[in-house]
């Protein structure tokens, strides 16, 4: 089941696109978060919505939002995929699928495939706090874009 609004968010150590070690606990205090749950690196939908974020992303950093994408594939898929696309923002690797799991965000099946990230969006505040959360069943719907900002605004 997907948290939800008012749960406290699971933290987590993943790898980005360097090999280093991100927590989200290391923005406790300091930054609200924006969780994107993306299913597989080089696909259209995933590609689009990545590139859109990225050039959008001072709009974020003025909402005062750190803002991590999250897909199942390997750092080193991710950072190729980061690169040919433009893709700014920071990438995490959850391969072992843990992540996305305790937040609810998997597809039983996709594509042939289990365990891959649904198309999520969750906004954890400066407190640990889940502040907003959209779990896509589709894995073509994006999330609620104006929705997000709207409590980025509120917090």
């Amino acid at each position: 089941m997907a948290l939800c609004p008012g749960d406290q968010a699971p933290d987590f150590t993943l790898k980005n696109t360097s090999m280093e070690e991100v927590s989200l606990s290391s923005f406790r205090g300091t930054s609200n978060v924006l969780l994107l749950f993306v299913p597989f690196a080089f696909t259209g939908v995933c590609t689009q919505e990545l590139c859109d974020i990225t050039q959008g992303l001072s709009g974020y950093a003025d909402l005062d939002a750190e803002v991590l994408g999250i897909s199942v594939d390997s750092p080193f898929s991710q950072k190729a995929w980061a690169e040919k696309e433009g893709i700014g923002i920071a990438l995490l690797s959850d391969l072992n699928k843990e992540v996305s799991a305790a937040y609810g965000a998997q597809y039983g099946e996709l594509l042939g495939y289990t365990g891959v990230a649904k198309r999520s969006a969750f906004i954890v505040d400066k407190q640990g706090v889940v502040r907003f959360a959209s779990v896509s069943e589709d894995a073509k719907v994006l999330p609620d874009f104006a929705a997000i900002k709207a409590c980025l605004e509120s917090l």
